[in-house]
């Protein structure tokens, strides 16, 4: 079998297992967050906090919720990186630096997941363990949460309730999130991932030296890590260690995790405003974009120039031999279509092409089909501005599921397409302009320009993969790129709840000839198109200057 067949091979098998799982799971977690039922643990968890999970909140109380158990998950997990040396199973290691501590804790809560650190060189088991897994789970249901409480203000009328934020939270993590990730954990651990709790050991003798390597809580972070489209490796080689992801079974089903929670909940939003055909159109939405971004990739990776290439059967540098082209080909799409850090490749070593693919997967938005959560309402924001340049066309006021598109939604949602490309946008001409930060580059030219660029985009769109390349452990990236993950998360958020806020209150307007009809593939086509267009006007210049210069030359 040749090694393109295998990669398409891989690539069916993986859309029809998540075809499976769609429709099931899809309509379990409709009634998890539609439920007026509390489970027995869930209600010590409230009482617990202080939560009266039965307290309907307005859009501000919401994100009142949000912000303070964000603010808290981040002093929280920074205090403990600073008292790593004073705790125990700390391995022996010292604690973190103040810069590279902040930029780990906005990173993880933030549900980003970058790393400026090598995991297995600078975490012991209480840090990895108590707190970046526990911010693995509680991040991604807070990405849940803001979704749900965005679909709830289409499918509400004439209230401003949006639900309540500990419930939602509460909720996503017993009933989603742990069920699945200790299902996913079994069976990376049944395939050759490890878990354990074991010390620094030497694994044999290299040139001369011993290697040493230590163990972890792997394969139940590594399932967390991917279902919550977290990314945040044990390992400093990510997934492309053997002890995270030992064959290329465990790869596909990686890839399945990323893939399972942001295309299912797309079912999940149909039920909640009552057609479940609204859901199919944003899954197709969603599938068409990933399946041709996977492959154009492949193309590009695939592609026989000179004769390395011709040799290895295509671009094999930064691959892995276990994995191939073609299945390291759909992780790396997967993984910078959804907010999911994850590798099981290095993109530094994609071609020229290639590696812009990974950077304007996540310029979309990642929202094809984007993180848990957040790529639900990234792509909601988009389908409100697609009906409103069709009402434009058409001269008629913008309707989408029976509200209307007015100046206050409109406004929202144009801040919300808009922070992220300026964060990304200020932040690399800043490292670009100044002297020390050009410094931390390993090439020069169009790909030194594409790690900078790569890594502000990855920050600032909450994915936290890494093109490899850049020492981003310096005070400036772990302060500026900390910054940018923080900034990328929680003001789309803002404008996110605004906009449910005022979809609730709306009265429903009733369906005409002249509707819309935003279920249909003309519909789907135009959402598309928006896309498409709307990322290439803001990204073409700089991605003209690293990625598509570096693959034209």
């Amino acid at each position: 079998m040749g090694p393109v067949l295998a990669g398409v091979l891989q690539l069916l098998d993986l859309i029809a297992a998540l075809a499976l799982a769609y429709k099931p799971l899809g309509t379990y977690m409709a009634k998890v967050y539609t439920s007026d039922k509390h489970w027995r643990v869930e209600k010590w968890i409230y009482k617990g906090i202080g939560a009266d999970p039965d307290t309907e909140m307005r859009w501000p109380a919401y994100l009142r919720g949000v912000l303070a158990f964000s603010a808290v998950g981040v002093l929280f997990l920074y205090l403990l990186q600073r008292l790593q040396g004073h705790l125990p199973g700390s391995l022996g290691f010292a604690a973190i630096d103040p810069d590279q501590a902040f930029n780990t804790a906005a990173s993880f809560v933030s549900n980003t997941n970058w790393q400026s650190y090598y995991g297995e060189q600078a975490m012991g088991h209480v840090v990895q363990t108590a707190g970046l897994a526990v911010q693995n789970f509680v991040s991604a249901a807070v990405g849940i949460a803001v979704a749900v409480a965005l679909v709830r203000g289409f499918a509400r009328s004439r209230t401003g309730e949006l639900g309540n934020f500990w419930a939602d939270l509460v909720r996503g993590v017993v009933r989603i999130l742990v069920p699945i990730a200790v299902v996913g954990a079994i069976v990376l651990v049944a395939c050759g991932a490890i878990q354990n709790f074991s010390g620094i050991h030497e694994v044999g003798q290299f040139m001369g030296g011993s290697q040493q390597w230590n163990g972890g809580a792997v394969a139940s972070q590594e399932a967390i890590k991917e279902l919550g489209t977290n990314g945040g490796g044990y390992f400093n080689a990510n997934s492309a260690h053997p002890f995270e992801n030992p064959t290329p079974f465990t790869n596909l089903f990686e890839i399945f995790l990323i893939l399972l929670i942001p295309f299912s909940i797309t079912r999940t939003f149909g039920i909640m405003v009552g057609s479940v055909k609204q859901g199919y159109a944003i899954l197709a939405t969603m599938a068409t974009i990933w399946v041709g971004f996977v492959a154009l990739m492949m193309w590009t990776e695939f592609s026989h120039h000179g004769p390395a290439f011709q040799a290895a059967g295509g671009a094999m540098e930064g691959k892995e031999a276990r994995f191939g082209i073609g299945a390291s080909s759909i992780f790396a799409v997967s993984t910078t279509l959804t907010s999911t850090g994850a590798v099981d490749s290095f993109h530094s070593s994609f071609t020229g092409l290639g590696g812009g693919i990974t950077l304007l997967g996540m310029m979309l938005g990642e929202i094809a089909p984007g993180g848990v959560g957040s790529g639900l309402y990234g792509m909601l924001i988009m389908a409100i501005i697609a009906v409103f340049i069709a009402g434009l066309m058409v001269g008629r006021t913008p309707e989408y599921l029976g509200k209307k598109i007015g100046s206050r939604e409109i406004k929202l949602a144009a801040c919300y397409i808009l922070i992220t490309p300026a964060l990304v946008l200020v932040f690399t001409a800043f490292a670009m302009a100044l002297p020390t930060p050009a410094n931390s580059m390993t090439n020069s030219g169009a790909h030194g320009f594409s790690e900078i660029l790569y890594a502000y985009t990855s920050g600032a769109n909450n994915n936290g993969s890494a093109f490899a390349g850049l020492n981003a452990d310096t005070q400036w990236f772990n302060s500026t790129i900390g910054l940018a993950v923080l900034l990328g998360r929680f003001l789309p958020m803002v404008f996110v709840l605004a906009l449910a806020g005022s979809l609730a209150e709306q009265k429903p307007v009733p369906e005409t000839a002249g509707t819309l009809r935003t279920d249909k593939p003309l519909y789907t086509g135009l959402l598309v198109g928006t896309i498409i267009i709307i990322t290439g006007l803001t990204y073409f210049p700089a991605l003209a200057l690293g990625p598509l210069a570096e693959g034209l030359a």
